[in-house]
């Protein structure tokens, strides 16, 4: 089938389906939303062409950014950004040693950047030749493929990136052309969503756009309709499942899911000897976020030649020999019910935009499973720290990071030290074991 008469047939069917009315989006299954918070910790992937340059992915690229209020451009003229494909020929790319890289940082799901604001594609659409598998390509391998069936082989979710902004289609933000443009975007997206097996998740990106910009009604509708189970986000320009705060922690939120997208270094993409997060950051970011029920999108930017690079594969596998030990605090637990207290300082840093982000500027909070609280504490401010009363005995303690902890439960609240010499310096973990389900219990702030 020719390109132009795809695009006809195409243009009808959304045509017809734009004089239905679209009924609200009911949003994924809670079964499904559970089962996507029970993770915890996910692997984010920005990759592409652009790797050639250790540049960042789309924000480098010259030219014209149809849509932004800026008139700001990247660094790399257009006419050599959009011939890296030419070049881009990642031989050493396995897909299967960036699933064992996941695992074993104790990622429990994966996501790609099918296509970023670039709009290079990493898959092969039939609705555009701007792609991995492009006969200008020397690589020609599908990469969105091979890593959909090398998670399915190595058991972990796999969620796919999407930008709907495209600075390379001509069509895109071009006055009345835009509604060819929208064509274009959602044949991609169901092109992704009947493809490729089962997706998971799916990351929308839309730089701040309207619901109108990309006909999202009918889109999510149509998303739903063809993946029930499919986990979206609210980037483009509706709530859907859950809220994306980036590069910084979220607040408490239990009403509501919420993930924090991060990078394990400054630059989405890679950057030869770009500065990268300690072990310690990358722990207690974890942590901060499932206090406050949250998930952590954690982000690596492969090499040109299709390998994460070894220093962040290490840093990686410190994350995951952490959660080896003591990962029962964290995956299928929900945050609550003490939450960190000092939001104001705690907003501060979140607004610094640093590489610390805001981990460690609070004592910590708390995440519950069961019968259990899992008390973090990622600093000590004085000798104790002080819970709020719970309504509910403490039966047992259990210092998870190891030594013992005292621990002294009154009408007024709950007092525990750990002796110095016994505190974990990354994330001190105690253990409150109740007479009754913690998640029945209020969320209150920590004294």
């Amino acid at each position: 089938m020719n390109r132009f008469f795809a695009f006809a047939l195409l243009g009808g069917m959304l045509v017809a389906a734009a004089q239905t009315p679209t009924p609200p989006d009911p949003g994924a299954p809670r079964q499904a939303i559970e089962n996507w918070k029970d993770a915890r910790f996910g692997m984010f992937i920005h990759w592409g062409p652009v790797s050639i340059t250790g540049k960042e992915i789309g924000w480098s690229r010259g030219g014209e950014r149809r849509g932004r209020p800026e008139s700001k451009t990247g660094e790399t003229p257009v006419e050599v950004y959009d011939q890296l494909h030419k070049q881009f020929n990642p031989v050493r790319f396995d897909p299967d040693e960036w699933v064992r890289i996941a695992k074993a940082a104790g990622m429990k799901y994966m996501v790609f950047t099918s296509k970023h604001h670039d709009g290079f594609c990493e898959f092969d659409s039939r609705l555009t030749d701007y792609k991995i598998t492009s006969p200008e390509s020397p690589y020609r391998k599908d990469i969105v493929r091979q890593l959909a069936d090398a998670c399915r082989r190595g058991g972990i979710l796999f969620g796919l990136y999407y930008s709907q902004p495209d600075w390379h289609h001509p069509d895109y933000r071009n006055g009345a052309r835009h509604a060819d443009y929208i064509h274009y975007l959602h044949g991609q997206v169901r092109e992704l969503l009947t493809g490729y097996g089962r997706l998971d998740s799916w990351f929308f990106d839309g730089l701040g756009g309207k619901p109108e910009d990309w006909d999202a009604p009918a889109l999510l509708a149509m998303m739903r309709g063809l993946m029930p189970n499919l986990v979206i986000n609210n980037r483009a320009g509706m709530p859907a499942d859950y809220d994306t705060p980036e590069n910084r922690v979220g607040f408490f939120q239990n009403r509501r899911p919420w993930e924090t997208c991060a990078t394990i270094t400054r630059q989405w993409s890679y950057k030869p000897d770009d500065t990268m997060r300690t072990l310690a950051e990358c722990v207690q970011l974890l942590v901060s976020c499932a206090v406050g029920d949250g998930n952590l999108l954690l982000n690596v930017g492969p090499m040109p030649d299709g390998r994460i690079e070894p220093r962040q594969a290490a840093r990686l596998k410190e994350t995951g020999d952490f959660l080896k030990k003591y990962g029962e605090s964290l995956y299928g637990t929900r945050g609550g019910p003490v939450v960190a207290p000092d939001e104001k300082s705690r907003k501060s840093a979140a607004n610094a935009g640093d590489l610390k982000i805001d981990a460690g500027r609070w004592w910590g909070g708390t995440t519950h499973k069961g019968n259990s609280i899992y008390v973090h504490i990622l600093r000590w401010p004085s000798d104790t720290i002080t819970l709020p009363a719970l309504e509910r005995k403490i039966r047992s303690v259990r210092v998870l990071t190891g030594g013992k902890a005292s621990v002294r439960q009154t009408e007024k609240g709950i007092e525990i030290g750990v002796p110095p010499e016994k505190r974990h310096p990354i994330d001190t973990i105690v253990r409150l074991e109740l007479d009754g389900p913690a998640g029945t219990l209020p969320v209150k702030n920590a004294l």
